[in-house]
């Protein structure tokens, strides 16, 4: 376990180092967003800036004045379910929230983690640092769920409820789940949300509402996989932006699909 956590780490930070050296900041500058003061409207100011509530008790113009966070928030709400258990799935989901994570902390920010399958099994307060990090890595890969199912709605609306500062979140999943879309619109309004759909293409040909049984090779173990709502129905349910969707296929290279992903964000 040591060696495969510090394997990831090496290969993140290089990563980091040759290929997203500044994107990560760029493509989520402006996100986070502090209230600083209410003062007078002054000519050149923005119309959009006004304060109308004030403006209507003073009789005079009043805007709000903001200015952005030194530092952002990151929270990674990773599906652990069954059908992300295989081995090889596992580690590609581990290896993306490791890039992701040590990103954050290149730019001194924060990261945070929820661990969920049909309930939330874990939750790891957002704290700045390599070690901190390092302690998510091995929580995802040495984590065995309580539960087999998923359900993206539970995980949200706890989010939701618990985590009130804006914040960059990484939902990562195969979204083999529905009726989450209720609590997707409402994270999406509070933070810069984005979707990782992390595809086995084995899974992905498998007939809608089908369930088969699988033996994950490397660990032996049966895993079963329900499929119930088929991955091409997955962009017309969520209704959300295609720059806020990315999809990383298991036998492909995550980072190009991550590189790609940030230049996007970035125009």
């Amino acid at each position: 376990m040591i060696k495969k956590i510090r394997r990831i780490e090496i290969k993140s930070n290089r990563i980091i180092e040759e290929i997203f050296s500044g994107e990560y900041r760029s493509a989520f500058q402006g996100k986070g967003m502090e209230f600083d003061e209410i003062r007078e409207y002054y000519p050149g100011d923005e119309i959009r800036s006004i304060d109308w509530n004030v403006t209507a008790r003073q009789n005079k113009a009043y805007i709000k004045k903001f200015h952005e966070e030194r530092e952002l928030n990151m929270f990674l709400l990773i599906d652990m379910s069954r059908s992300n258990s295989f081995a090889k799935k596992k580690d590609i989901i581990a290896e993306i929230g490791a890039t992701l994570a040590f990103s954050a902390v290149k730019n001194n920010d924060k990261v945070g983690s929820i661990l969920f399958t049909d309930k939330v099994e874990k939750m790891i307060p957002s704290k700045k640092g390599k070690r901190h990090v390092l302690s998510i890595i091995e929580e995802i890969l040495s984590f065995q769920p309580n539960n087999q199912g998923t359900a993206i709605k539970k995980a949200l609306q706890y989010f939701n409820r618990v985590e009130k500062k804006r914040s960059i979140v990484f939902l990562i999943s195969d979204f083999l789940d529905k009726d989450y879309e209720k609590e997707l619109k409402i994270a999406d309004k509070k933070h810069d949300l984005v979707l990782i759909r992390v595809i086995d293409k084995g899974e992905e040909s498998l007939p809608k509402g089908a369930i088969f049984e699988f033996e994950d090779l490397e660990t032996g173990e049966t895993i079963v996989l329900d499929n119930l709502q088929g991955r091409t129905e997955l962009e017309s349910t969520i209704k959300l932006p295609v720059r806020n969707l990315l999809n990383i296929y298991t036998d492909e290279d995550f980072v190009k699909a991550l590189m790609l992903f940030f230049k996007r964000r970035m125009r």
